[in-house]
């Protein structure tokens, strides 16, 4: 969505901002105003009073001019205001690098607050709420979030997890047979509902959480998930954590990758599951680990299989279902292929762009995940616009209970 910028110096040294692929060009706007300086190496942004110091090669995006734009982490970039409700997103971003979401807020007082399963720290302070996200260089954004008068948070629970929804979703949120869709970012309302009067489509793919998801989630909420429950909408809950290699699939280089299986297995569930009651999803609802395609063999396959595992088990622990997505040319050729020594996820949701709306498959045997425990990935990366409303989306045809 972005191109990399190539800042040019000017005078004194100093550099200025140019335009990413979006034309997003910083200027006052009603919610403050951002400005450039800084040296060859970094500029500064400011916004409502705070200013963030960043090396010059990171995109600014002006979200109030630019509402269109998609707000990810999986690039480096400072994104200043809220993200629109119809963002042109990807269906199949992944990946996590150091990034910042800055936005208004109304929230008074100084809150700090990290997940360091998901590699995310939340700030709020003076008029401004701050979503902050790496992958190795912590250090750099603690420092940025220092320099800019903000509060570091220490290593904790997510002040945004954790607490469950006052209102839970229904049992039967996970469950429907019919078409479904996934998108990156939760669609707004006016898209939700433009595709419920206008398309077959019935369920929606949410990414609740992980150290790999791209897109930012800023209206997937408890109250957003009950609205589009009490308009007939059903769910596919998907955790992207870590991957079995960092290039695999729609990685492309960029995604943490599975190293120590079993304790990176377990810490997903339990953040899983702490995002899911935090969004609603009550116990007994499918969570699903999102496992991006890889090419099998002996070190992968175990990395994989035992991460996955460990994710099952902790998650039936925690009182939910496990739910896995996979390739049938990787996940779920290792799985049925040792099917005898892992713990099987509840319901499979596999990837096979063959374009047939069915929930058969010749990799999957048909005793395996029979009894309405299915979602079939049949159709990924298209671009599809109903009531008026253009979306991104993979394409999926679910028998779920």
């Amino acid at each position: 969505m972005y191109a990399a910028r190539s800042p040019r110096p000017r005078r004194g040294g100093v550099r200025t901002l140019t335009v990413c692929a979006a034309a997003a060009a910083l200027a006052a706007g009603p919610l403050g105003t951002a400005r450039a300086a800084g040296t060859d190496d970094t500029v500064k942004v400011t916004y409502r009073g705070h200013e963030f110091t960043v090396p010059a090669s990171w995109s600014i995006v002006d979200l109030e001019k630019h509402p269109d734009v998609c707000v990810r982490f999986d690039r480096h970039a400072v994104y200043l205001g809220t993200p629109g409700d119809q963002q042109r997103c990807p269906a199949g971003a992944r990946g996590r690098t150091e990034a910042f979401l800055v936005q208004p807020s109304a929230v008074k007082g100084r809150t700090a607050s990290e997940n360091r399963t998901a590699r995310t720290f939340r700030v709020t302070a003076d008029r401004i709420a701050v979503t902050a996200a790496y992958a190795e260089d912590r250090t750099r954004i603690q420092d940025i979030l220092r320099d800019a008068g903000l509060p570091a948070a220490a290593a904790g629970t997510d002040a945004t997890a954790g607490a469950p929804a006052e209102a839970p979703l229904p049992a039967d949120a996970t469950s429907f047979r019919g078409e479904g869709f996934d998108a990156c970012t939760a669609p707004g309302q006016t898209a939700m509902d433009a595709w419920r009067d206008d398309s077959d489509y019935r369920a929606v793919g949410v990414y609740i959480g992980g150290i790999n998801r791209a897109c930012v989630q800023s209206r997937l909420t408890a109250a957003w998930l009950r609205t589009q429950y009490a308009n007939g909408w059903r769910f596919i809950p998907l955790y992207v954590g870590r991957q079995p290699t960092s290039g695999g699939s729609s990685c492309a280089g960029g995604c943490e990758a599975i190293t120590d299986p079993v304790r990176q297995g377990t810490e997903a569930a339990d953040d899983a599951v702490q995002q899911a009651t935090t969004l609603g999803f009550p116990k007994s609802t499918v969570i699903y680990s999102d496992l991006e395609h890889y090419t099998p063999g002996s070190t992968v396959t175990s990395l994989v299989l035992s991460y996955l595992d460990a994710y099952t088990e902790r998650v039936h622990a925690l009182g939910y279902r496990s739910g896995v997505y996979g390739n049938t040319s990787s996940l779920v050729t290792d799985l049925v292929a040792n099917k005898s020594r892992v713990t099987l996820p509840d319901v499979l949701h596999f990837a096979h762009w063959n374009g047939e709306s069915t929930t058969t498959d010749s990799t999957i045997p048909a005793n395996l995940w029979a009894d309405h425990q299915r979602i079939h990935q049949y159709k990924g990366d298209t671009t599809e616009t109903h009531g008026g409303v253009t979306i991104s989306i993979d394409r999926d045809r679910l028998d779920v209970d």
